[in-house]
């Protein structure tokens, strides 16, 4: 889909490109895809790079283009995985600012006619609003971190009362999203590092911004690692927990069998074909079988004595 913008942020949807617009893609099909590369004149190595799932964040400048690629956290329900991360393209020219996104998301959301709505003026100068992207990226990642930390919460409260395996893959994927985060973030900051150093911006950058930018994404990536260690400590507690109650178990079944040796083993030896002087009394059975349970009976109790049962 692409939606044709007057100004930075959507306050005005227009039919025709104009100069300084800004183009909104998300989603593009093979034949948008085609159009962006005839009618927009952007290389096709810039559009694969775009929207590649693992293409890493930078900046890369030209002669005649500026390209800042950045990577947002998105919802999705792919292998059971509830977050990841995608790249953001922003390629720029003299003429026009266009953001690539292969899947819809809530940094640009495309059902919004202007993301930046609340805003009180306009944002008329592109790195600003790359920097205004960053900021709604960071605070996006934060909200999806709280929502992990609350679904890991629910998945440990199932995991105290039973374990199984479904908990444990639900809470393994849940630290594949912190993963995907942490990685994503941190690349992110090297590109605000960038942007802040770099000697091919002529406009003044909005120092409150970048810094709010810098703080929405340190936050975020500490948050995350916090989360992760805490999942991994969690992880590793209930890897102890599921060996324990298996070594009980084993325990368990082991005197159990200890037990049932003992009436095993009496009739074993008065079963043998050897004259024991009780081969023709009528009390000898039941005197066998109370003599059996009073051993195993013995046995029970010597084995709760060690609180071993």
């Amino acid at each position: 889909m692409i939606k044709i913008f007057k100004t930075f942020g959507g306050y005005s949807e227009i039919p025709q490109v104009v100069k300084e617009c800004w183009i909104n893609v998300t989603r593009p099909t093979a034949d948008e895809i085609q159009r962006l590369s005839d009618d927009f004149n952007i290389h096709a190595d810039i559009l694969r790079d775009v929207l590649d799932t693992d293409e890493r964040p930078r900046l890369e400048f030209d002669d005649d283009w500026s390209l800042v690629i950045m990577r947002i956290p998105v919802k999705s329900e792919f292998n059971g995985i509830p977050f990841h991360t995608v790249p953001l393209g922003i390629y720029m020219t003299e003429h026009f600012t266009m953001t690539i996104c292969l899947q819809d998301n809530e940094i640009l959301p495309m059902e919004q006619s202007s993301p930046f709505r609340e805003q009180y003026r306009q944002i008329t100068d592109v790195f600003n609003f790359i920097l205004r992207l960053f900021v709604r990226s960071g605070t996006t990642y934060l909200r999806y971190l709280k929502e992990i930390n609350q679904q890991t919460a629910v998945l440990e409260s199932d995991l105290e009362k039973s374990i199984k395996n479904s908990e444990l893959n639900k809470l393994l994927k849940m630290e594949k999203c912190l993963v995907y985060f942490i990685t994503s973030i941190k690349a992110n900051e090297i590109v605000l590092a960038k942007l802040r150093n770099s000697k091919k911006i002529t406009s003044e950058i909005n120092e409150d911004l970048l810094e709010d930018a810098m703080i929405e994404n340190k936050q975020a990536l500490e948050m995350a690692q916090i989360y992760s260690d805490i999942q991994s400590g969690m992880m590793d507690a209930f890897a102890s927990v599921i060996s324990n109650n298996l070594n009980v178990v084993m325990k368990q079944l082991t005197l159990i069998s200890i037990i049932l040796m003992i009436p095993t083993l009496i009739a074993s030896f008065l079963g043998m074909n050897v004259p024991n002087d009780m081969e023709n009394a009528s009390w000898a059975m039941p005197a066998i079988i109370v003599f059996s349970l009073l051993l195993s009976f013995i046995g029970v109790l010597l084995f709760r004595k060690r609180q071993w049962f």
